[in-house]
């Protein structure tokens, strides 16, 4: 008898848990992302939206650059960021996290993120970021990187402006991904050496024959800027939206996983969406730990729904 009391008891504790995640306000059912246009954060923004969409959610995505995306999520303009690079972007983590932007959790370990040059470059001598000077005139004296306002741009900047590993002079060219690969990518065919901001995963470590750089470890860390990524969303999400939250809490994704998704996104020219649905078709078995104790906007079981919708 104490033993069936038991069991019903943490059943009805189950059930309690469950209705209590499912009893969000209407407000939580929207939900902002932010994606700095960068396809490893396309396709992690990508997974998570479908999952949401299954569950009764209504996300959606904005292009915003890392520096407005945090102060964004500051004012509860974007509920949640997946693409917090650490330790690139620690002081914008630590600033904000000071004005109420929460750190969920690491959503991938593994990545890394530095400077990278082509294959050509790499057997030609250039190994480290000290050896690039010494040959700035087969590098055009630029330096190829992402968006305006991004924590790698700043290093890269400090770089060149402090003169350091005898930089001082050279040009940093910013772009979006696509831009600064696709002048990669003419380089390579080119013939010609270039340098770059470089990161795993992505594609571009199959696509093209690119070595890291050794020692930058004072800008981008350790281990060829070895990297964490994090969720981030603005103030007090989680507790208002307790089973969004739970979700995010549990969304962790592999350097392999996000390596296919971006290979569908940009070599198989399928967007964010698609190249999600087409992901998780053939991978259910992530679903389980992700959903675990999530229910849908009506409180029904979260797993059952979002297998039903792909």
């Amino acid at each position: 008898m104490i033993k069936r009391h038991l069991l019903l008891a943490a059943f009805l504790a189950a059930v309690a848990s469950q209705a209590a995640l499912a009893d969000e306000p209407a407000a939580c059912r929207r939900v902002w992302f932010s994606d700095p246009g960068w396809t490893d954060i396309t396709s992690t923004t990508s997974l998570a939206s479908v999952v949401l969409k299954g569950l009764g959610y209504q996300p959606s995505s904005q292009i915003l650059s890392v520096a407005v995306t945090f102060e964004s999520l500051k004012n509860g303009d974007i509920d949640v960021f997946l693409g917090n690079w650490m330790p690139g972007q620690q002081a914008m983590l630590e600033e904000y996290r000071a004005k109420g932007v929460e750190l969920i959790r690491p959503n991938l370990t593994e990545a890394k993120v530095t400077l990278a040059v082509n294959r050509a470059a790499f057997e030609g001598g250039v190994k480290s970021f000290a050896d690039l000077a010494a040959h700035a005139d087969r590098f055009g004296r630029k330096i190829y990187s992402i968006e305006p306002g991004s924590s790698a741009n700043k290093h890269l900047s400090t770089i060149i402006e402090t003169n350091d590993f005898g930089l001082g002079g050279w040009e940093l060219v910013e772009s979006s991904e696509q831009g600064m690969l696709a002048q990669v990518d003419r380089a390579i065919r080119r013939g010609e050496w270039v340098v770059f901001l470089g990161w795993a995963p992505h594609p571009m470590n199959v696509r093209y024959q690119i070595d890291y750089l050794a020692g930058g470890d004072k800008y981008f860390g350790p281990n060829y800027g070895g990297a964490t990524v994090q969720t981030l969303t603005r103030p007090n999400l989680a507790k208002e939206c307790p089973n969004l939250g739970r979700f995010l809490q549990q969304l962790a994704f592999s350097v392999g996983m996000e390596n296919e998704m971006m290979d569908l996104i940009l070599n198989e020219g399928q967007d964010g969406e698609t190249a999600a649905r087409n992901w998780l078709k053939q991978h259910p078995d992530v679903l389980s730990p992700w959903l675990d104790g999530v229910t849908t906007m009506d409180g029904e079981p979260g797993l059952a729904a979002v297998k039903a919708s792909l």
